[in-house]
């Protein structure tokens, strides 16, 4: 009897490894002993973008930030913010830290281009690739470009100005001249302009590039033209902050909403002055959709695929792979249409000094 309680169990132990190999061989790779064993998964890299801002004291790089952090968090990706606070230098050195971290790629505002475009071969021999967020870096090998289409905004703010005023003394308040956008801007106005400008029926009494766009600088350039006397009938700004500016020396002799003054970005305070009466228009270029395009370029190139674009810029060097966005030009006509409409700003927030009997229907 145990004789054969031992044969019985001996034959269930040889068919339950019997079982047990067939298993294997049908669930899972065997160990032939020549080779290690196949983890069961392979964790991947998690990927890391590195986001190199100007500054964030504008308002508006701000929502870049927010939207581009939320894109790539939503693609399965992570995002380490630089910002420089407007300070070339210290850009230069917080993209060098970021090639250091070897992040998967960097999208760079760049502060000036002539200081990053040797970043770019650095990040390369990195094997990091590099987006040319909204400027451009020229004389580089940069990967891709994600803007809006910027000889446009000029012209849509030169024409706009042009509807209230087209004869006599035009002031042009450029960007800063470190920044390429700052020339395709003034490209498109001066193209729209120029008819006029030949013909005489416009004067340019004063051409000036604001260096870093700070405010304080073209404020104190306004007030050197009217302190010379000079007679002024409009004002092409390049952005709301030079607008703002401009404004505020135009205030200083009651000049505010007399003469038309452009502006580009859509800040809460631009809006604010357009519904008012002081400042004529701004230039929307809708922030989401340029975030999370160049979000999903970042996590393309991080993947080592080819990003989808719509066109080619060239940077005086190559041909970049570019995505460019349709601006919008807007003024008290439409802000219900276009900013308020899309959220960008609040209804509550731009009308908030202008009497309710006076606000339109929301």
């Amino acid at each position: 009897m145990k004789r054969n309680y031992i044969v019985m169990s001996s034959l269930f132990l040889i068919v339950l490894l019997v079982f047990m190999t067939g298993c294997a061989s049908n669930n899972a790779p065997v160990n032939t002993g020549n080779q290690p064993a196949t983890p069961a998964a392979t964790q991947a890299k998690p990927v890391i973008i590195g986001f190199a801002l100007g500054t964030l004291k504008e308002e508006r790089w701000q929502k870049d930030r927010d939207f581009f952090v939320s894109k790539v968090t939503a693609l399965g990706g992570s995002v380490n913010v630089v910002s420089a606070d407007a300070d070339k230098d210290l850009q230069v050195t917080q993209v060098e830290n970021l090639i250091a971290q070897r992040v998967d790629v960097i999208v760079i505002v760049s502060e000036d281009q002539s200081l990053i475009a040797p970043l770019v071969e650095k990040a390369h021999q990195a094997g990091i690739k590099v987006i040319a967020y909204d400027r451009l870096i020229k004389n580089a090998d940069v990967d891709a470009y994600v803007s809006f289409q910027n000889e446009k905004v000029g012209t849509l703010q030169a024409n706009r100005i042009l509807q209230d005023v087209s004869k006599g003394n035009f002031v042009y308040i450029g960007g800063a001249p470190t920044d390429n956008n700052a020339f395709q801007f003034k490209k498109g106005a001066m193209d729209a302009l120029s008819s006029k400008i030949a013909s005489g029926d416009i004067k340019l009494v004063y051409d000036q590039f604001t260096t870093d766009w700070k405010p304080e600088i073209a404020y104190q350039n306004m007030k050197a033209v009217l302190a010379n006397g000079t007679k002024v009938d409009a004002v092409i700004a390049a952005n709301d902050g030079t607008a703002s500016g401009v404004i505020k020396a135009l205030a200083e002799v009651g000049l505010a909403g007399k003469i038309p003054v452009s502006g580009q970005d859509a800040e809460l305070g631009a809006c604010q002055k357009i519904v008012e009466g002081t400042q004529t228009m701004t230039v929307y270029k809708p922030i989401e959709p340029l975030a999370e395009k160049a979000a999903e370029l970042a996590m393309t190139l991080a993947q080592g695929k080819t990003p989808e674009t719509n066109g080619v810029v060239n940077n005086g060097k190559i041909d970049v792979p570019s995505y460019l966005l349709e601006p919008v030009m807007v003024d008290k006509s439409n802000m219900m249409t276009t900013v308020i409409k899309d959220g960008f700003n609040k209804y509550a927030d731009v009308y908030q000094n202008v009497p309710v009997s006076e606000r339109p229907p929301q």
